[in-house]
């Protein structure tokens, strides 16, 4: 028998069942798009996670830890093989005043290299950098904080600078939260550029920062009126930064075995897949128990079709059928009845994903409010083709397996007992 009347064979038997068969189909349907729209949210929460991490810190950022961490070290970090930059920001432990004319607030001194900043990002809105110790530049929300002495005093209606930064001169004064005054000295910046805005809206930039030369001059006003040992006024931290993603995890093993105390996106990104990889494997898992549930119809479909077709196969028998091809013919039906519910699952799911990504933001949003999930842009629902072709591998294969004992025992049919059956 050539394959196109083994394939007319098959077809004849769907058309003289179309209701069976259609019901089938559409458990095997709702199986398969089942499996795969309960895993798309596996990989939608994934996709929104990964992306949101991404967003918010330089993919290629290691923060790097140590005990005894100084300029000197840092220099040695910037000689290593796939570093593109260190940048090391101190900033200063105790309280901090400043004041802009009559405006006071109390802003962040950071020291840091401009040269290694400007090579991973570091922008600026207005102005220039700093060219000397008594330069500085502010971050874009450094004014909100800024207002008049008196109205913060007697708690009047506070109003904050509003006014140009640029080439402002401003005081800076440091003190402690039970001494204010303990350290009277006062040292002037000029103000001569103001940094980009963050990448989030979320976030805020009050910080002033300077060149590193400003330590030598800030560092004795400091000791002069601290006397313990242990005092410091700066503290650092230090973000080495890798030219390519892919070295990330490299620069880390090898700072971790030199004894340093590191953590990289890469870390996070790391653990976070093999969570993931195991939410989605235990999501395919519950979705293939809604596929078995439906191999019991394909199961009893090809059952009543061999009983159904008895007097059919004794006849082929009779005629000098093989049982390999009477195999081949009911496996093909089972295998169809798989293949065309595999295709419409696919395609249900995919409009089933576009439409959760429309509508269910809408929901989320109305019941929590736009402030509680911030600028936070959440996919509940993708499809990537991997998770298709597994849906398909597993659907195929459950179909092809329950139509695989119906068919075996199409086989062991005797061809006398068919031919006596009636028609």
């Amino acid at each position: 028998m050539q394959f196109k009347d083994q394939l007319d064979f098959v077809t004849q038997h769907i058309k003289k069942n179309k209701l069976r068969v259609f019901m089938t189909i559409l458990a095997a349907t709702m199986g398969t798009a089942f499996l795969i729209v309960l895993a798309s949210v596996g990989f939608g929460i994934h996709d929104t996670m990964r992306s949101e991490i991404l967003d918010n810190r330089m993919v290629n950022q290691i923060e790097v830890y140590g005990e005894e961490m100084d300029q000197k070290h840092v220099e040695e970090l910037k000689k290593r093989e796939h570093v593109k930059a260190v940048v090391y920001r101190q900033s200063v432990s105790i309280q901090q005043e400043t004041t802009l004319d009559e405006f006071t607030g109390e802003n962040s001194l950071i020291v840091t290299e401009f040269d290694e900043e400007k090579k991973v990002g570091f922008e600026l809105k207005e102005g220039r950098l700093p060219e000397n110790s008594s330069e500085v530049v502010v971050g874009s929300d450094f004014a909100e904080i800024l207002f008049i002495q008196n109205a913060k005093e007697t708690e009047d209606e506070l109003t904050n600078y509003k006014g140009s930064l640029i080439g402002k001169q401003l005081t800076y004064k440091m003190g402690l939260y039970e001494e204010p005054d303990m350290f009277p000295e006062e040292t002037t910046f000029t103000i001569v550029g103001i940094a980009k805005e963050p990448a989030k809206d979320w976030l805020q930039d009050f910080n002033m920062y300077a060149d590193a030369s400003i330590i030598s001059a800030l560092n004795p006003i400091f000791e002069s009126y601290v006397d313990e040992e242990n005092s410091q006024l700066f503290y650092g931290n230090v973000n080495v930064y890798a030219d390519k993603l892919e070295n990330v995890t490299t620069v880390s093993k090898a700072l971790k075995n030199e004894g340093y105390s590191v953590y990289s996106i890469a870390d996070q990104l790391e653990q976070m897949d093999v969570f993931f990889l195991a939410f989605k494997a235990g999501l395919v898992f519950v979705g293939t128990i809604a596929i078995l549930i439906a191999s019991i119809g394909i199961f009893n479909t090809m059952t009543m079709a061999v009983t159904e077709r008895t007097r059919e196969i004794g006849v082929m028998k009779a005629l000098g059928a093989s049982p390999k091809l009477i195999q081949r013919l009911f496996l093909m039906e089972s295998a169809w009845i798989g293949i065309i519910g595999t295709i419409i699952a696919v395609v249900i799911s995919y409009g089933v994903s576009f439409i959760a990504n429309l509508v269910l933001p809408i929901i989320v949003t109305a019941a929590l409010g736009e402030e509680e999930l911030g600028d936070l842009n959440v996919t509940f629902s993708v499809i990537p083709w991997q998770l298709v072709i597994i849906a398909s591998a597993i659907s195929l294969s459950v179909a092809m397996i329950s139509g695989w004992r119906p068919a075996r025992k199409a086989t062991k049919i005797d061809v006398i007992q068919a031919l006596r059956q009636e028609l």
